[in-house]
């Protein structure tokens, strides 16, 4: 009863988000490590990357991956139970700002986010913790999972190139993250294990405390 008034309060909360996305925002990855979150991508390449999914076929995946995430056997269900409280709050605080417009050192829904500006006003405001304002640092932190395999849910997935990390997410479970893709995006759900991300991924940490 509890798994599925949850599920409904975190659809209620994503969908109104996911109508203001425009089609095709699975996007580009932000480039050099000095301006880490923040590079912009040329149209050409947000062309070939983007996604051909209709705003219903986002909402009607992202709802599938929230009711597994909520049933038993599911990604939540390797944590304890302390702990998989904590990262439903996260989830549900992540999936509330679906659709919020990318800005650049943005920390806040009223002025939109980068990529560790939401991470970092997800992780302070749902459950309490601090984490380092840029994703290379967030990288630095934490417990780190080797193995994407042993990925669940809360978990923080970094994107790079090179082996330098310049962009973050939080690990939904199911292969799928949210995040604050790049400029002219909007904060969205994406797939891990196939497309432009699965290539640009580089590691993922446990975030201490939870």
């Amino acid at each position: 009863m509890f798994a599925s008034v949850l599920s409904c309060l975190l659809l209620a909360a994503a969908t109104p988000a996911l109508a203001q996305q425009a089609p095709g925002a699975d996007a580009a990855a932000d480039s050099t490590s000095l301006r880490a979150d923040t590079a912009d991508v040329a149209p050409a390449t947000r062309s070939a990357l983007s996604d051909a999914l209709s705003v219903s076929d986002r909402a009607l995946l992202l709802a599938t991956d929230l009711n597994r995430l909520l049933i038993p056997g599911a990604a939540l269900a390797t944590r304890e139970p302390a702990s998989s409280g904590q990262v439903k709050t996260v989830l549900q605080r992540a999936m509330a700002l679906l659709g919020t417009p990318y800005r650049w050192g943005g920390t806040s829904p009223d002025k939109g986010f980068d990529c560790s500006g939401l991470v970092g006003y997800v992780f302070r405001n749902a459950i309490g913790i601090e984490l380092p304002r840029v994703s290379r640092d967030m990288a630095k932190t934490g417990q780190l999972i080797d193995d994407r395999a042993k990925l669940t849910a809360g978990d923080l997935v970094f994107f790079g190139k090179r082996g330098t990390v310049d962009h973050v997410g939080i690990y939904v479970g199911e292969g799928r993250f949210v995040h604050a893709p790049s400029r002219g995006k909007d904060v969205t759900v994406s797939s891990l294990t196939e497309g432009y991300w699965s290539n640009k991924f580089l590691q993922a940490r446990r975030v201490e405390g939870i």
